[in-house]
């Protein structure tokens, strides 16, 4: 038995860590890459017919063994050579034989399967942002009625609805995945064929990559192909804003459930070590959790590519990858929790109309509608405030409401005016029938939650569109070697 080299301080302390880390990820991926280099080397007639028979075919083997062990042996320094070695035993020939690399860079391979790599997660992202929008929304619609108290900077503010607020978070959503579907697009650029940045003489074709790889386009500057990091700080930054707006809806969440005013699921709780009444819905800490992590792998992002040169650099390019591929899991993970918690989502205990009159949030509809009766806003305003200080509005009575006007200089009103604004502060229901679009009245509600499901199914139709795309390009590959090792030239 052979025994693996000693390995230097250098390769012990990071190249084993990255090859560990990035090995998984990128392994299938540039063997996808380097088929389609292949191929569309054999039909420029850059690679005699031979060779590239024996190359396709030690590719094709590489990819059905489906080979998930990457020890770091010491043999090869990154997955690069990893394939390279394998390939060379694979297709029956010496590593010095190899052309899978003519007319092509590592530096232009990573930037590829990179950007092929963040593809499939961004829409793994986008499939779960979509299907967590329709949840809130269609929750939004069936419990556009179910009245509680909003808050504003932790205190009790104006009455409103379960549906109002899950349609605000749809809404929320249904911008994270428009986000996703401009990042995936700006994704979808083959950099392919522009080698270490300065391209080749040799007469390669990149468009041809591009359609076997299933990107929408090829590049345009081959410099930015390589050293650019738009696509990369982009990723990072809705993969963090996904996370962020999610977390304090967690929070909200968890506090309805604290307040007894929405069930507390079973299936996403933790029972406690030593109370045996407790049921712990402790996935909302999690989930808070992960959206710090996003933040930090969002700052880590930044940083190395602020740091980095505009040219190719590890810094911001192969190093801000393990932060990507990191948040890219965790915000599946998170938008899979979300979706999960808000289909369940089932009103148990909402305050009733006496608890939200009770927390003075009724107090701006007594003052609007003193305003209404032609007494100055700020004057109804003071005089509301001064009067909730002194006691809930339930125990006010019409004249201590007309005493307080006269001694505020603000004249005398009539006792009809008085009791109609009285009424509007005893009946925060009245909420409900609030006609204004995008407001907590019922109607309106539900009118924003359609409109949130109608652009959610819409985008994930073009999600849909750009997966099937990807399909379609492997067939076309498939097809395309296939023709190749046939005798054929595509």
């Amino acid at each position: 038995m052979t025994k693996p080299p000693e390995l230097s301080n250098y390769w012990q302390n990071h190249l084993r860590v990255a090859f560990e880390k990035s090995a998984p990820q990128l392994y299938r991926p540039m063997l996808h890459a380097s088929l389609a280099h292949v191929v569309m080397l054999a039909e420029q007639g850059l690679l005699p017919a031979a060779r590239a028979r024996q190359l396709l075919g030690g590719l094709r083997e590489l990819l059905a063994a489906g080979d998930d062990r990457f020890a770091f042996d010491g043999s090869v320094e990154d997955v690069y050579y990893l394939v390279e070695q394998r390939l060379a035993a694979a297709a029956g020939i010496r590593p010095s034989e190899l052309d899978v690399q003519l007319a092509r860079s590592r530096n232009d391979l990573d930037a590829g399967v990179f950007r092929m790599v963040l593809r499939e997660n961004v829409l793994d992202q986008a499939r779960q942002a979509c299907a967590a929008a329709e949840a809130a929304a269609a929750q939004a619609d069936r419990h556009a009625d179910v009245l509680i108290t909003g808050f504003t900077h932790r205190r009790p503010a104006q009455p409103t609805t379960l549906g109002h607020v899950l349609a605000g978070y749809a809404e929320a959503l249904l911008s994270q995945a428009e986000e996703l579907l401009s990042v995936y697009d700006e994704l979808d650029v083959n950099p392919l064929g522009s080698c270490a940045f300065a391209g080749t003489d040799l007469p390669i074709a990149p468009p041809r990559l591009a359609e076997l790889l299933g990107f929408r386009e090829t590049f345009t500057s081959s410099y930015e192909a390589v050293a650019g990091a738009e696509h990369l700080m982009r990723t990072a930054a809705v993969q963090a804003r996904i996370l962020a707006t999610g977390a304090r809806m967690a929070r909200t969440m968890l506090d309805w459930m604290t307040y007894g005013w929405i069930a507390t699921p079973d299936s996403y709780c933790q029972g406690s070590s030593i109370m045996p009444q407790k049921k712990n819905p402790v996935v909302l800490e999690h989930m808070c959790s992960m959206a710090g992590a996003a933040a930090a792998d969002l700052a880590a992002t930044m940083n190395n590519v602020g740091a980095a040169w505009y040219e190719d650099s590890n810094n911001a390019t192969t190093d801000v990858q393990e932060h990507l591929w990191r948040a890219g899991d965790r915000s599946v993970r998170f938008l899979t929790l979300m979706r999960g918690l808000l289909e369940e989502l089932t009103p148990q205990n909402p305050p009733s109309p006496e608890e939200v009159v009770a927390t003075g949030a009724t107090t701006t509809a007594i003052a609007e509608a003193l305003a209404g009766a032609g007494i100055p806003w700020r004057g109804a305003h003071s005089v509301v405030g001064a009067l909730v200080r002194q006691a809930p509005p339930a125990e006010w009575t019409a004249a201590v409401v007309a005493a307080a006007i006269a001694e505020a200089g603000l004249g005398t009103v009539d006792d009809s005016v008085v009791e109609a604004a009285l009424a509007a502060g005893l009946r925060p229901q009245q909420v409900l029938d609030r006609p204004q679009d995008g407001g907590p009245g019922a109607a309106a509600v539900r009118r924003t939650a359609e409109l949130a499901l109608a652009r959610a199914r819409v985008l994930a139709s073009a999600f849909a569109d750009r997966r099937a795309a990807l399909g379609e390009a492997e067939s076309k590959l498939d097809a395309a070697v296939d023709a190749v090792l046939a005798g054929g030239r595509g």
